[in-house]
């Protein structure tokens, strides 16, 4: 029971001297390129890079004892930082000291939400967020990223928003002339990164641009010329403080927490279940994940860290460095620690062209246009709502484009539920074999006097009046010949009360019209529920099939059920 709630007790009880040397590695590795991207991180979230550190220290210490993934890089990432900047952007804030107090409040806020949906076993409520809905999330958000890193890149400032065209708007009518010092070394940077990163992903590219451009604005003593550095960063590890907050606060950061809570698992829990498949040692287990991230930046808030997740690339670069279980994540936590402790110094000339160089090439990955390509060609409805959900969140904002994106592909589900793909059946020839009359209209015998139905849905409240028009129309359509009609049910494996009142009412009305109505196929919990309720007064067990041929025959008088086809067709649970 406990491992159940401790997962780190199963990879501790079965540890070996040969994977604290691959721990060791991944956790070495993955620090070095943490520490630079957590600073950056922190700019994107509008913070002082120190908080992207404090990001990193930890919920990675609590995520390695709870997480069920013993690979999963838990810290600040690009995404979460923007959706804290733009849901503190909509609130009247001046302070800068409040602004951080906030930004840990949306930590312990959203840490408290993913902590109650893992208890209450709500794992599932990610398959919400449709692929389409992300991909077109996820790529709007790069550009939005990318974008308010532009002030740091050209050393100018611009207005911070999460909506592209403001951001545009205030670039164009910027007067301050572009620093041309500050351009260059972004650029070089950026370019570096991604040299490096073609030729060899294994070389830490990020810390080699760290170095050099410190080195670069200290020697050349390019501070002093107007090159934004990052300064004093605070020497030592967080402290532990408690979170400010009141009431009204609370109110207003809730929407922000919950679009968090969701987006942070959904990121955690893909790379998860994707590094799982390499590993058949342990199973991702979505409830726990939900414990773990939660319960992680509930405790990281106590130490001033700002929401946290499990980031895409730190993982790959944990799992491909070797990493066996969760020590690797207390290592680069320790790594971490130290630099807090002792090496922050370093970072005094380290140039914010650099750390913005680092995001733009970082999210760059984000933008998905092979995905979106596919949708376009094959699937026109999926793609409209990446669109939407792409235009809304560059547009209208980045918690308002998650929700339009959630709540049309919802809308979507929901008009795909009411009208259900369905089909008229016909026999091929003299087989026992009925198909789509539609699809195989040269094999099958079409018949005047009797109609076949399959219907590929529940029958439910939101569809029944549209199975109601089917049946009525192709009654119709052989109005004077018809004297048999046939439900294949075998799709249909619920039916809740509205449908069912509504059915008992067609096949009465379809029998006074001396039509004789049939259902096969009826998998258990449906017929259960046509035997318990009241249809099976009017509709009779002797018109419950296996298969559409042997309702067929039956109602061309050539066979009669056997034993065993009744007890099949009417078995019911008690």
């Amino acid at each position: 029971m406990l491992k159940k709630y401790f997962p780190f007790l199963e990879w501790i009880s079965n540890y070996r001297s040969d994977y604290f040397k691959r721990d060791l590695l991944a956790g070495i590795t993955v620090a070095v390129l943490l520490i630079p991207q957590g600073m950056a991180y922190a700019l994107i979230a509008g913070l002082p890079p120190i908080y992207g550190l404090y990001a990193a220290l930890t919920p990675q210490i609590v995520y390695a004892f709870l997480g069920t993934s013993r690979q999963l890089a838990v810290g600040p990432v690009a995404m979460d930082s923007l959706l804290v900047a733009a849901g503190l952007s909509a609130l009247a804030i001046v302070e800068p000291s409040q602004y951080i107090q906030m930004a840990i409040l949306l930590a312990l806020l959203m840490g408290a939400i993913q902590l109650l949906l893992g208890l209450f076993r709500m794992g599932f409520i990610v398959s919400f967020l449709s692929k389409p809905v992300i991909s077109g999330f996820t790529s709007a958000a790069a550009i939005i990223i990318g974008f308010s890193q532009l002030k740091h890149l050209l050393g100018i400032q611009l207005s911070q928003s999460n909506q592209l065209h403001i951001v545009i708007e205030s670039i164009l009518q910027s007067n301050v002339p572009v620093h041309f010092a500050t351009l260059i070394i972004g650029v070089l940077s950026a370019v570096l990164i991604l040299v490096i990163k073609n030729w060899n992903r294994k070389i830490p590219s990020a810390l080699i641009a760290v170095v050099l451009g410190i080195s670069w604005v200290y020697f050349n003593g390019l501070d002093k010329q107007g090159v934004a550095v990052v300064g004093l960063i605070p020497q030592g590890l967080p402290s532990f403080q408690t979170p400010v907050f009141e009431i009204d606060t609370i109110k207003q950061l809730f929407p922000t927490a919950l679009t968090l809570a969701l987006v942070a698992f959904m990121e955690a829990i893909s790379v998860a279940k994707a590094i799982e498949e390499k590993h058949k040692e342990y199973t991702v287990d979505p409830n726990q994940e939900l414990i773990a991230l939660g319960s992680s930046n509930i405790v990281g808030s106590f130490f001033q860290s700002y929401p946290a997740t499990g980031g895409f690339s730190r993982t790959a670069v944990n799992d491909q460095a070797g990493a066996k279980t969760g020590m690797a994540a207390l290592i680069t936590a320790l790594m971490v620690g130290l630099t807090l402790m002792f090496f922050t110094h370093w970072f005094y000339y380290l140039p914010k062209a650099v750390l913005a160089s680092i995001i733009i090439v970082a999210v760059v990955n984000l933008i998905d246009l092979k995905f979106a390509i596919r949708l376009y060609k094959k699937r026109k409805d999926e793609f409209a709502i990446l669109v939407v959900t792409f235009l809304a969140t560059l547009f209208l904002g980045i918690t308002e484009g998650i929700v339009l994106g959630i709540v049309i592909s919802l809308l979507l589900l929901v008009y795909r539920a009411s009208k259900p793909h369905h089909a008229f059946l016909g026999r091929i020839g003299t087989t026992n074999y009925f198909k789509n009359i539609n699809r195989f209209p040269d094999e099958v015998v079409q018949r005047n006097d009797l109609v076949i139905l399959r219907f590929d849905a529940q029958l439910f409240f939101g569809n029944i009046q549209y199975f109601k028009e089917l049946v009525s129309k192709a009654i119709e359509e052989k109005e004077n010949t018809v004297k048999g009609f046939i439900i294949n049910a075998r799709a249909i494996n619920y039916i809740d009360s509205t449908a069912s009142e509504q059915l008992y009412e067609l096949i009465l009305s379809l029998q006074q019209k001396g039509i004789r109505v049939m259902v096969v196929g009826a998998i258990g919990p449906a017929r259960d529920l046509l035997i318990k309720s009241k249809i099976i007064q009017i509709l009779k067990k002797q018109n419950l099939f296996i298969t559409s041929g042997d309702a067929t025959d039956d109602f061309d008088g050539v066979a009669k059920k056997t034993a065993l086809q009744k007890k099949l067709s009417r078995q019911s649970n008690p």
